[in-house]
């Protein structure tokens, strides 16, 4: 019987067989992102760390190094990736509390859907590309309702702070959600239930405002509330607008 000169030939049973090895992905600061990202979507932002980004990647933590100086930079890169998949609209003069409004409520959801990555955000100057991209675009939407430079750029500071602080709550509720195991709906029903009883069960005495408006203290939902308390501070900066003069 012939054979062919290509055909394998089989390793002796006493030899031991290697494992095959995972194929070792090209690395790139754009994968060394992408990986981090994923790890954050699974499993939070505590789980995104230089070692496992490197295990995820099959190498080691000494091979990214290479591409970013230390866990602070993957991170602020990361969060900046996520500003990235937010839309950002031309300034339109009529329209600038809507489209400021709606940027903002996009901010918030966008972030919600990447664990707690808002935290990166908190306390952390723009420098990434999505990140001024996103500045730029705030502050020239106020500017174009008439907003005075100044106050359209210490606006963007409180919006932004409570935009993100905001988010950063959020993702904190939806972790003790997962945690409890619960439906979204059964947990949040549960858990502001018994904040409610335990602020009924408080002496009237000492705190009779609370006892008085229990009903409207819980009043409306997360999203309800996030909007009143940014079109409040979308009004005070119309107060401070310059009044254009109307075209005839």
């Amino acid at each position: 019987m012939t054979t062919s000169r290509n055909e394998a030939i089989p390793a002796p049973p006493w030899r031991k067989q290697r494992k095959a090895s995972a194929v070792r992905q090209q690395l790139s600061l754009d994968v060394i992102v992408d990986t981090a990202l994923r790890v954050l979507d699974a499993e939070g932002l505590a789980a995104v760390t230089m070692r496992r980004v490197a295990d995820e990647l099959n190498t080691g933590p000494a091979s990214l190094y290479a591409y970013v100086a230390n866990k602070e930079e993957l991170l602020d890169l990361v969060y900046d990736r996520v500003l990235g998949e937010i839309e950002i609209p031309e300034p339109e003069p009529k329209r600038w509390k809507r489209q400021l409004r709606e940027l903002y409520v996009s901010t918030v959801t966008v972030l919600g859907r990447h664990a707690d990555i808002a935290l990166v955000g908190l306390a952390n100057l723009p420098t990434g590309p999505n990140a001024l991209r996103m500045g730029e675009a705030f502050v020239s939407i106020m500017l174009a309702g008439g907003v005075p430079p100044q106050t359209a750029a210490w606006g963007m500071d409180s919006i932004g702070l409570y935009t993100t602080a905001s988010a950063y709550e959020r993702s904190l509720y939806l972790l003790r959600q997962k945690r409890s195991g619960k439906e979204a709906e059964v947990f949040f029903d549960e858990y502001f239930g018994q904040m409610r009883a335990y602020y009924e069960s408080l002496p009237a005495s000492r705190f009779p405002s609370m006892h008085k408006h229990m009903e409207e203290m819980f009043t409306g939902g997360e999203q309800e509330r996030f909007l009143f308390g940014l079109d409040l501070m979308i009004d005070g900066l119309e107060r401070a607008a310059v009044k254009r003069p109307s075209r005839r």
